[in-house]
């Protein structure tokens, strides 16, 4: 059997320091406590009680999809399907509550399951079918974010108050995802170090083949492996849509690149074999010290992302570096080194404590005079957005206004940690463009609890406060396409819609608004609806996927101008010929489009007027004065007529 135990051979003799090898042997721990210093250093808001506990919540759900990869990774296999696990298993348990008046206790046992038989599935077709595992998780990962947009039919569903208490706080500041994240950590450290099965995995992951030689039954262990990272990842998904308050069926979207992360930066090696809890939870925290110090220094999500790569990069080499000089990670539950260990972190800790309060009185009296505040934009892989963002750093930069613009690539859990870090830092007001009306509520109840004026922009908040929403309405915006497009066509002809990101307010809206607009025309038939997710690409794709069954098609309709564009690409010279296109926006390619007269219109939003706006309505809720409850700024249909005239 594979044992992970450190084997420092004559150290003395091979030069090699006790504070380099000690450095070595805690490559993850050091790192965490380095990154934490230098964080303390750069921002004044990040020691703070709120900010490390909500470093904390936004860990938690990263951490516990990373010990049940930790299971599979230490057998030398992979799981690529834990987010989508984890959003069914969510979905499965708001559905059967909701839905289906199924008791709580009996829906979270259904959800449960549910993540216990996709890894069950996923154990099988590695363990009798033979699939490499990367493959057979792959495909898990696609069926499992099907079924659950088939389930929730594409829209967010609300989860019982009785779960969502799960995303709450015990005597108003422990937050109870942290006590769930201790809770499955310790779990996990059980199972690696003191069970059958975890030294199953150390043997399977360090010699497969010895391991069935000597007698392990390899096959059933692989199956337990799978069912338990099945179990942790449905676990994680009831949390996550805790925090949320509704099972999002696009939640945990990537989220198993993080776990696979945590593991790796944790120190346990893709080839199998080593691993361990306590690593894996610190690779987890880093992950999240990184996103929030970098969200509180103003760092854009693009350049984020490169610096988490190169940390990923970074473990790797130092796991290797490691290796090279002798040192090997310390077994899960090896009795002879625990109290060496735990020396070694109450040592950390110590060191870490010292430190951090040198670095703060850096911050002593370091203040802006300006007022502060943060937007929260729902991506800013969007031309749209990026106009938002646009008009309201002029609008700051004119009004003398400290902006800090964050990214949350639609994910509506990286947007409610950007919200948290928002009102830990104490900003005057926070501008909000929600991924997700709904799954947005609590953390603008907290901001609000804070005394935080919260300015929505582009999309409301459902069951929050605000102090306005600037917005254009997007179900007269879609009634507007609708009617566009049956005039051109003189009320009779066959279009197509290509709709937005499934469970996306926006994308809801519009069709909405574009089912509305189009019950006034009977002759006008919608002869296919399929969702591009508001992608030039994916529009392209859609596109000339339905004009092989609907070659006749004379018009469409696009919930953005993104995918309007792509389906000009498809239809090549038919568009704005023989099809007339109705885009959605008013982006700088759509109206460049609409001016050549490929695109036939664009319902305009004036997205940089929008985040004026915004910024100035913060402002002025800073100042406590006094601002509408709504502000609509109208959407406008340009087409070549008056395109020169259009300043958005």
């Amino acid at each position: 059997m594979a044992t992970d135990t450190l084997k420092s051979g004559n150290a003395g003799a091979g030069g090699v320091s006790g504070v380099r090898r000690l450095l070595l042997d805690n490559g993850a721990l050091t790192a965490l406590i380095v990154l934490v210093i230098a964080m303390s250093a750069l921002s004044g808001d990040f020691l703070t009680t709120d900010n490390l506990l909500n470093v904390g919540v936004q860990a938690a759900v990263t951490a516990i999809l990373a010990f049940g990869a930790t299971f599979v990774i230490v057998a030398a296999g992979i799981d690529l399907s834990v987010g989508s696990v984890a959003a069914l298993s969510a979905t499965v348990l708001a559905w059967s509550a909701t839905s289906h008046g199924v008791p709580v206790f009996l829906a979270v046992v259904l959800a449960v399951a549910t993540g216990i038989a996709a890894g069950l599935v996923n154990g099988f077709l590695i363990a009798y079918g033979k699939l490499p595992p990367f493959i057979a998780t792959l495909a898990m990962l696609s069926v499992g974010r099907g079924l659950a947009l088939v389930i929730s039919g594409g829209s967010p569903i609300a989860f019982p108050d009785s779960v969502s208490h799960l995303g709450d706080t015990l005597g108003g500041w422990l937050p109870v995802p942290v006590l769930v994240m201790v809770l499955m950590g310790l779990i996990a450290a059980f199972v690696l170090g003191r069970t059958y099965i975890g030294r199953s995995m150390y043997a399977i992951g360090g010699n497969e083949e010895a391991a069935r030689l000597s007698g392990l039954r390899v096959n059933k262990q692989k199956l337990a492996i799978y069912a338990l990272s099945g179990l942790f990842a449905a676990v994680a998904g009831i949390v996550l849509a805790a925090r949320l308050s509704s099972a999002q069926p696009q939640a945990a979207n990537g989220y198993e690149l993080d776990a696979i992360a945590a593991v790796v930066i944790g120190g346990a090696s893709l080839a199998g074999g080593t691993g361990k809890a306590s690593g894996t939870l610190i690779g987890a925290l880093i992950l999240a010290v990184l996103r929030n110090g970098l969200n509180l220094l103003n760092v854009s999500a693009f350049w984020q992302q490169v610096v988490i790569g190169v940390v990923i990069a970074l473990a790797v080499l130092l796991d290797t570096l490691r290796r090279k000089a002798g040192a090997t990670p310390l077994a899960a539950g090896t009795g002879g080194n625990r109290g060496k260990q735990a020396g070694t972190y109450a040592l950390a800790a110590a060191v870490t404590v010292a430190l951090v309060a040198a670095t703060s009185l850096l911050h002593t009296g370091s203040s802006s005079s300006n007022p502060k505040i943060g937007l929260s934009l729902s991506t800013l892989n969007n031309p749209f957005f990026v106009q938002i963002r646009a008009g309201a750093q002029a609008e700051a930069r004119k009004q003398g206004v400290d902006l800090t613009v964050t990214d949350a690539q639609n994910d509506a859990s990286q947007q409610a940690n950007q919200l948290q870090n928002f009102t830990s830092s104490g900003l005057g007001a926070i501008i909000v463009n929600p991924v997700d009306s709904d799954a947005a509520s609590n953390s603008v109840k907290a901001a609000d609890k804070a005394d935080i004026p919260v300015i929505a922009v582009d999309r409301g908040v459902n069951n929050a406060k605000t102090a306005t929403l600037v917005a254009s309405d997007n179900v007269t915006g879609g009634e507007l396409a609708a009617k566009t497009i049956a005039e051109k066509l003189g009320g009779q002809g066959k279009i197509v819609i290509l709709q937005g990101q499934a469970g996306t307010s926006a994308a809801r809206e519009r069709a909405q608004g574009f089912a509305n607009g189009l019950k006034a025309y009977p002759g006008i038939q919608v002869v296919a609806q399929q969702p591009a997710d508001f992608d030039r690409t994916k529009g392209l794709d859609v596109m000339s996927n339905l004009l092989q069954a609907h070659p006749d098609v004379q018009g469409v309709i696009a919930a953005n101008d993104e995918m309007a564009l792509g389906a000009i690409k498809a239809l090549g010279s038919k568009a704005g010929s023989s099809v007339s296109v109705i885009g959605f926006d008013g982006t700088p390619d759509g109206l460049t489009a609409v001016k050549n007269g490929t695109l036939y219109a664009s319902v305009a939003q004036q997205p940089s007027q929008l985040g004026k706006i915004a910024v100035d309505n913060a402002l002025k809720a800073v100042k406590d004065q006094k601002i509408p409850s709504a502000i609509k700024v109208p959407v406008k249909v340009v087409t070549k007529d008056n395109v020169a005239g259009f300043t958005g």
